[in-house]
């Protein structure tokens, strides 16, 4: 079935079935529905070059992604772009990267933006008052920010999870618990997450009349490694933690493995709440001691990232709401336990 067969069928002119698959306002929402309904029965596949050149879209999401030999590789990073990925497949879009140094990165999104390889383009790894929202905001190519940035005013578009609040009732749950000696396994203290999770800890501790004490706190990578090293870290102050709070499944499986080689038993001697990304291959439920947890979807969050921005590329007058501000799920397992006596 090609385009001119299709508007035979349905008798419709080949630019108005055009125009309705690619989502343009003019066309009625009977005359689309009619149209998606005989491409899907028939098999229909628009040519993509040819609707490239017809409407001057290039069928592209982007990212800049800033690369340098001392970063090490995320595994949470490609949770997210699977998700974003599989949205970008169902509705035949690319999905562009372009790498950059770090110090080049506003000009790297400039020069994706101006050479026209994308339709629109998303942020990511938001830091405190983060200049590229400015500079996106300035650009003539819609863009989401996969989190938020502390300092500005939230007029931009986004998607985040409500690290602080998630957090917060972590923390509130351990003190219920009768803990009141805490350590935190952060990630990069630079990062906009890592901040508000921070935050969140801090004001349920102030509100029992607790404080974190700063040689209690690490920030860095989300890895195994950093996990372990870190826990260890934690285990050998004087008067070490009863409750950590970890910002990563990740890091919870080094700390894990530091508490086993101390011989202390989790949820006994020590209890732990880790936030879970839901990585496939790292379930909560199944280390030793099931694993307590804040949990947000990356993959998820990667899916509606790409939802809405195709949005705003095909409907931009119907588009998504321009804030999202997902809440985080606390599952409680047997990582948590009373403060030990």
């Amino acid at each position: 079935m090609n385009l001119k067969q299709l508007s035979e069928l349905l008798g419709l002119s080949q630019t108005t079935i055009s125009r309705a698959l690619n989502g343009y306002p003019e066309v009625g929402e009977e005359t689309r529905q009619r149209v998606m309904k005989a491409a899907r029965e028939t098999g229909y596949r628009p040519n993509r070059a040819a609707q490239r050149l017809a409407t001057g879209k290039a069928g592209s999401l982007g990212l800049v992604m800033p690369i340098s030999p001392e970063q090490s590789s995320d595994i949470h990073f490609a949770e997210f772009q699977s998700g974003l990925a599989e949205v970008c497949l169902r509705h035949e879009f690319h999905f562009v990267i372009i790498p950059s140094q770090p110090k080049e990165e506003q000009q790297a999104i400039r020069g994706l933006v101006s050479s026209g390889a994308v339709d629109a383009y998303y942020l990511a790894y938001m830091r405190e008052k983060d200049p590229r929202i400015a500079m996106a905001k300035s650009l003539p190519v819609p863009f989401v920010v996969h989190g938020r940035s502390l300092g500005l005013k939230t007029d931009y578009p986004f998607l985040d999870v409500d690290n602080e609040g998630a957090f917060r009732e972590a923390t509130d749950l351990l003190i219920g618990l009768g803990h009141r000696r805490f350590g935190l396994l952060n990630g990069p203290v630079e990062l906009d997450f890592a901040q508000r999770r921070r935050l969140g800890v801090d004001q349920a501790l102030t509100s029992a009349g607790l404080t974190l004490s700063e040689n209690a706190i690490t920030n860095g990578p989300m890895s195994d490694e950093w996990g372990y090293r870190h826990m260890k870290h934690l285990l050998g102050l004087p008067e070490r933690p009863t409750a950590i709070l970890c910002a990563s499944t990740v890091l919870a499986l080094g700390a894990v493995r530091a508490l086993d080689e101390a011989g202390l038993v989790l949820g006994r001697d020590l209890s732990l709440i880790a936030h879970d990304d839901d990585l496939p291959l790292l379930k909560p439920q199944n280390f030793t001691v099931p694993l307590t947890t804040t949990m947000s979807s990356l993959r998820n969050a990667g899916r509606r990232v790409a939802e809405r921005l195709i949005a705003e590329i095909t409907d931009p007058q119907h588009g998504p709401p321009l804030q999202e501000v997902w809440q985080a799920e606390l599952v409680v397992r047997a990582s948590t336990g009373p403060a030990p006596g």
